[in-house]
């Protein structure tokens, strides 16, 4: 069977490669859409921190269960299912304590294991997920939908919080979507080059504002117009977010959401990166911050999620901005490299396959 290939940084190819074995306890799936994350597109370019070549990449997805034993999940062959795609040990602490997403030996699909941009792959039946009804155009993006919405249940946003989230991205717009239908003022930021990709978000999904990341200066501006000032010992200081979110993954992102929330506030780090940041951390002290890391998802997230956009709380469709044949996926990631400034949720269509 055919295969998606990143053979080394740059250099993306569709292979031929072995069809699976189904054992006892797993389903047999074809796959029919596949997102591409910034994860994978960090594996494109050589810059994700947990990936080695070649690899097959892809852990957002919808498929077709082919081949399925009887089974406690009411689970069957024909149904279209999304998959949690976080493989956790089930022996180290985290997994011990019910922490199965940060498990502490975690092998993530299409990360530190082969992934789903394939033909045919096999999943454990506890893994797999009835789509109950969305299409599978629209199933493939939950998955990147449940790791912004599990960073935002982490923050514990009350209605009215006014949320920051740094970063346009795919996983940036789905936190703050998220944020948004629990009840936050969310404002969505990101660098001035993305700055149309930004607004569209803004008036897709109906959030209360957009900040343009031009620096420190500009972030402080724009914190005292949209939160307000107090009045302190050493002059007028802004209020700041009661929630920032950070989806980018680098040390100034990181920064600035220190920098921008409220004294009591909250920061969620859900960006991946391999840099680091010196900076001075008695401010998390001195603002009496919450940070939080926040790493994959839960099954929890995935049901939750299927329910809500099933209920057209969130349109996930919307999401979605470029779809390619899986001929054409070198050139999807090619694409996607140049133009994520204008790029959201880059798809792929397995279910046309030569």
């Amino acid at each position: 069977m055919k295969a998606i290939v990143i053979e080394k940084p740059g250099q993306v190819a569709i292979r031929e490669v072995p069809f699976p074995e189904r054992k006892k306890g797993e389903a047999l799936l074809r796959v029919l859409y596949g997102g591409i994350c910034g994860s994978d597109l960090g594996s494109y370019r050589g810059t994700f921190a947990y990936v080695d070549y070649p690899r097959i990449p892809g852990h957002e997805f919808s498929a077709e269960i082919v081949e399925i034993d009887e089974n406690e999940y009411g689970l069957r062959k024909g149904m279209i299912v999304t998959c949690n795609p976080y493989f956790n040990c089930g022996r180290c602490y985290s997994c011990e304590h019910g922490l199965v997403n940060a498990c502490m030996d975690n092998k993530t699909m299409g990360c530190q294991m082969n992934g789903a941009f394939q033909e045919y792959i096999t999943m454990p039946l506890e893994r797999i997920y009835d789509g109950q009804g969305l299409s599978p155009r629209v199933l493939a993006a939950v998955e990147p939908f449940c790791i912004g919405y599990h960073g935002v249940l982490r923050s514990g946003i009350r209605k009215g919080d006014k949320v920051l989230v740094v970063g346009g991205g795919t996983i940036g717009v789905l936190a703050a979507n998220a944020a948004k239908a629990i009840g936050g003022e969310v404002y969505l930021c990101d660098i001035p080059q993305a700055e149309e990709k930004v607004r569209r978000s803004v008036e897709t999904f109906g959030f209360a504002g957009s900040v343009l990341n031009a620096g420190p200066e500009a972030m402080k501006e724009a914190a005292e117009r949209i939160t307000g000032l107090s009045e302190t010992g050493s002059g007028r200081t802004a209020n700041g977010f009661d929630v920032c979110i950070e989806a980018v993954g680098l040390p100034a992102t990181f920064q600035t959401c220190i920098d921008c929330a409220a004294y009591g506030g909250k920061v969620v780090l859900i960006g991946v990166g391999k840099k680091n940041l010196d900076f001075n951390f008695t401010l998390i002290q001195k603002k009496e911050l919450n940070v939080f890391g926040s790493r994959n998802a839960l099954k929890t997230d995935f049901q939750e999620l299927i329910g809500l956009v099933r209920d057209g709380r969130v349109d996930l469709e919307k999401i979605i901005t470029n779809t390619y044949d899986f001929q054409d996926a070198p050139q999807a990631f090619a694409d996607f490299d140049k133009n994520s400034g204008n790029m959201l949720k880059v798809e792929i269509d397995f279910t046309k396959i030569a």
